[in-house]
């Protein structure tokens, strides 16, 4: 019976993680592109835009996540038609993951040499071609691991999340470790967050290990 319960809290932390990241990596590719585009010297230079964008960004990224998921109630009932389970959960857990992701793609961005965007623009090439020929393909194995640092973020915002009726592992860890005061289970909840927590970030950095050497 514990083991259906520890699995089916692994299905649905995974299930959180996994939608809300990949919403975050869709939308968040995009937000950093513009905002490292439209910035001061930048190929769509557009500073109000930039500064707007920017300060949106800021703003999500400052609100500490359990009061994120609380503000969020009347929009996650709104979106998903309760504010109790799995589904309800991906809604704060995608707004909060979507610009911090934004902000660490933006940095990889930055980082590419303005060299090879000058070369490309020298030989006549299109603004969007520099964006997906040069841009995202140079910055992708930092991109690749500021993901990968999402991903690990998330899962423990899905712990957070589950202690307060998301369900999940935190769900487990807070109902029958915290409030039964069993330990074994609260020691085996946290050793599964942890290999979670490894396995990513191992397939992560040999990911973008991998990317870096072409």
């Amino acid at each position: 019976m514990w083991f259906d319960r520890l699995l089916q809290g692994v299905l649905d932390t995974l299930l959180m993680v996994g939608v809300s990241s990949l919403i975050a990596l869709l939308a968040g590719i995009p937000l950093a592109v513009i905002l490292v585009t439209s910035d001061k010297g930048g190929i769509f230079e557009a500073p109000t835009v930039n500064r707007v964008l920017g300060a949106f960004v800021n703003l999500f990224r400052s609100i500490p996540f359990l009061i994120l998921m609380v503000a969020l109630i009347p929009f996650t009932r709104l979106i998903v038609g309760t504010t109790y389970g799995v589904w309800a959960a991906v809604v704060p857990l995608t707004i909060a993951a979507t610009p911090f992701f934004a902000r660490i793609a933006e940095v990889s961005l930055r980082e590419v040499d303005h060299g090879l965007i000058e070369a490309a623009q020298a030989m006549g090439c299109r603004r969007w071609h520099i964006v997906w020929h040069v841009l995202l393909p140079e910055a992708l194995p930092g991109i690749v691991g500021g993901f990968t640092i999402t991903l690990v973020t998330m899962i423990n915002s899905s712990a957070m999340a589950g202690a307060i009726g998301a369900g999940g592992l935190g769900d487990i860890a807070y109902r029958y470790g915290y409030q039964r005061f069993d330990s074994q289970i609260m020691l085996t909840v946290i050793v599964m967050l942890v290999v979670l927590v490894a396995l990513i970030q191992l397939g992560g950095d040999r990911l973008a290990k991998g990317l870096n050497k072409r």
